[in-house]
C-alpha cells in the first residue's frame, strides 16, 4: 500500500489546564475542597496559605504584581516563557487534572468502621478470644468472620468457604467440621449473627428469649411453618391456621416485629451517627422577608504566591547575560509554578463566584420556601431554570449542586432537595411534585392501618384536592418515599 499525504481542516475544541482545573474544583463540597488545597500547597511550593500576624497584616503580592512580573519576562528575551513551551497538548502536569480521590458512592450507603474493634467482624473476634479453640479451629473461625457482611450475615455457602481454606490458606477442612465452628459462631453478640437467612436469624434470636410464653411459642412456629405468609403480612390466615385469637395473634405480631432483621447493621449505628456529620456549604437566612445567604469557607485557607519564589523569578530573568541551559531550565521551571499557583488562586476565586450565582438564582426561584420552610411553597425547579438565570452550562450546574448541602432555619437540606419536577392541578396551577409526595406521605399517615390504602384509592384522593395524577405516579411517589405496598403496611 503506498503512502499518500493530504490536506485536512479539522474543528476541535479543547478544555485547557484551568478550565479542567475548575471543573474539578466546582464538583468539591467543602471538606473536600480544604484537602484539595492542603494537596496543592504540598505539592507546589510556589503555592502559600495567607497567614494574618498579631497585627492583622499580611503582606501578599497581588495578582497585578505577579502579572508584571510574567511581562518582564518576555520583554527583552528571546525566549517566549508562556505556557506553550513547556507545556504540550499531551503532558498537562498530573496535579492539573487529578481528581481529588473520593468515594463515589452516591448517599451515605458504605459505612468503614471507625475502629478496628468497632465493626460487627472485630466485635466477633473480640468474643473469639473468650471462648475455648484449638489453633486450627480459631484460624477457622477467623476466616468464618472475615466473611460476614456488615448486616451480620454469613451469605457465602460453606461450600465455597471450604474451597477458599483450601486454595488461598492450604487447609484443607471438610464442610460438616466448618459447621460445628459456625454455630459457636452463632452464639455470640448480637443474637442471630452469622445467619445465612433472615428465617434463621429471626429463629436464633427467638432461642434466645428467655421468658418463653405462648407468643414466642407461636413467633417460632410462625416462622418456621408459616415465614412466607408472615413476610407478606396475611395475619388473618396465619391467625386461622394455627388457631390463635385476635390478642395472641397481635402479641405473636409484636413478638416477631421487635426483632432485628440486620444485626450487624444496628451494631454499626454508633458509627453513623457519630462520624457521618453533614456540614453545610451555603447557610441561608431571611430578614424581614429577604432572604440572604453566606458560603461556609469553614477551615479554607486564603491563598497566595509564595514571595520567595517571585524573588527567585526576578532575580533569574534580570540575569540575562549569563544565561546558561541550567540558568533557563530554572527559570522555566520557577515561571511554571508560579502560573501553576496563580491559576489554582484563581480556579478557587472562580469557583466561589460560579457557586454564589447559583445559589443566588436558586434563591430567586425558592424565596417563599426558605421564609417559611415548608415544602408545599417549594416551586417546580429544574437544571434548565438555573442555567438560563446563571448562563452556564447545565452540566455545571449538575456538578455544583451534586453532594452540596445548605443549613437553613428549618434544617439541613442537599440542594438537590430543591429541584422538582412540575405538575398541573385541576385549575392549571403548576406544583412542584414534592408537593404532592407531602401530601401523598400525610394521606398514608392518616390511613386506618387495618385497613390501608391502595394506590389507586390514593389517586381519588389527590384527585378531589385538585392533583392531576395517574396511579402509576402515585406508586413511583411512595416508592421513593420509601412507603410499602398497602398490604405490607396493614397492622393488627
Amino acid at each position: 500500500m503506498a503512502l499518500t499525504q493530504q490536506l485536512e481542516l479539522r474543528i476541535q475544541q479543547r478544555l485547557t489546564p484551568q478550565q479542567i482545573q475548575l471543573i474539578r474544583l466546582v464538583e468539591l463540597n467543602n471538606l473536600e475542597l480544604e484537602e484539595k488545597i492542603k494537596q496543592e500547597i504540598i505539592e507546589n511550593p510556589a503555592l502559600d496559605e495567607v497567614i494574618i500576624g498579631n497585627d492583622g497584616e499580611e503582606n501578599s503580592p497581588s495578582k497585578d504584581d505577579f502579572a508584571i512580573n510574567n511581562e518582564d519576562a518576555d520583554e527583552g528575551s528571546n525566549e517566549d516563557l508562556s505556557l506553550g513551551d513547556y507545556f504540550s497538548e499531551d503532558d498537562i502536569p498530573d496535579y492539573k487534572i487529578q481528581q481529588y480521590e473520593k468515594d463515589n458512592n452516591e448517599g451515605y450507603k458504605d459505612y468503614i468502621p471507625f475502629q478496628g474493634d468497632s465493626s460487627i467482624q472485630g466485635y466477633l473476634l473480640d468474643q473469639l478470644g473468650l471462648i475455648e479453640l484449638s489453633d486450627f479451629d480459631e484460624k477457622i473461625a477467623e476466616y468464618i468472620i472475615g466473611n460476614i457482611d456488615d448486616d451480620g450475615y454469613l451469605r457465602r455457602s460453606l461450600q465455597s468457604i471450604s474451597d477458599d481454606l483450601i486454595f488461598q490458606v492450604g487447609i484443607d477442612i471438610d464442610v460438616k467440621e466448618i459447621e460445628v465452628i459456625l454455630n459457636k459462631i452463632k452464639e455470640f453478640e448480637p443474637a442471630g449473627v452469622a445467619a445465612t437467612t433472615l428465617q434463621e436469624c429471626l429463629m436464633l434470636q427467638l432461642n434466645r428469649i428467655e421468658n418463653c410464653d405462648d407468643s414466642v411459642i407461636a413467633a417460632k412456629e410462625i416462622i418456621t411453618n408459616h415465614f412466607e405468609a408472615f413476610k407478606k403480612k396475611h395475619y388473618d390466615k396465619i391467625g386461622k391456621a394455627l388457631g390463635l385469637d385476635q390478642d395472641l395473634l397481635k402479641r405473636t405480631v409484636k413478638t416477631l416485629t421487635q426483632l432485628n432483621p440486620r444485626p450487624g447493621n444496628a451494631w454499626n449505628t454508633t458509627y453513623r451517627d457519630t462520624n457521618n456529620q453533614i456540614i453545610p456549604d451555603f447557610i441561608i437566612d431571611d430578614n424581614d422577608g429577604d432572604v440572604y445567604f453566606s458560603m461556609n469557607s469553614g477551615n479554607i485557607p486564603e491563598l497566595r504566591v509564595n514571595q520567595k519564589y517571585i524573588d527567585m523569578f526576578k532575580d533569574y530573568n534580570s540575569n540575562k547575560a549569563n544565561r546558561t541551559k541550567e540558568i533557563k531550565d530554572t527559570l522555566l521551571f520557577v515561571k511554571q509554578k508560579l502560573d501553576s499557583a496563580q491559576w489554582f488562586i484563581n480556579a478557587v476565586k472562580q469557583r466561589q463566584i460560579t457557586l454564589s450565582k447559583i445559589m443566588t438564582a436558586i434563591i430567586s426561584i425558592q424565596k417563599d420556601f426558605f421564609i417559611s420552610g415548608d415544602e408545599r411553597d417549594l416551586r417546580p425547579m429544574i437544571l434548565k431554570d438555573i442555567a438560563e438565570l446563571t448562563n452556564y452550562d447545565i452540566s455545571t450546574i449538575s456538578r455544583v449542586i451534586n453532594g452540596k448541602y445548605m443549613q437553613t432555619r428549618f434544617g439541613i437540606y442537599p440542594l438537590k432537595h430543591l429541584f422538582s419536577e412540575s405538575m398541573q392541578t385541576n385549575k392549571g396551577e403548576e406544583v412542584s411534585s414534592r408537593e404532592i409526595k407531602k401530601i401523598l406521605v400525610e394521606i398514608i399517615e392518616g390511613e386506618d392501618k387495618k385497613h390501608p390504602l391502595s394506590d389507586d384509592a390514593i389517586c381519588e384522593i389527590l384527585c378531589k384536592k385538585g392533583y392531576k395524577i395517574a396511579r402509576r405516579t402515585v406508586a413511583k411517589y411512595r416508592e421513593q418515599s420509601d412507603i410499602p405496598v398497602a398490604r405490607l403496611r396493614k397492622e393488627l
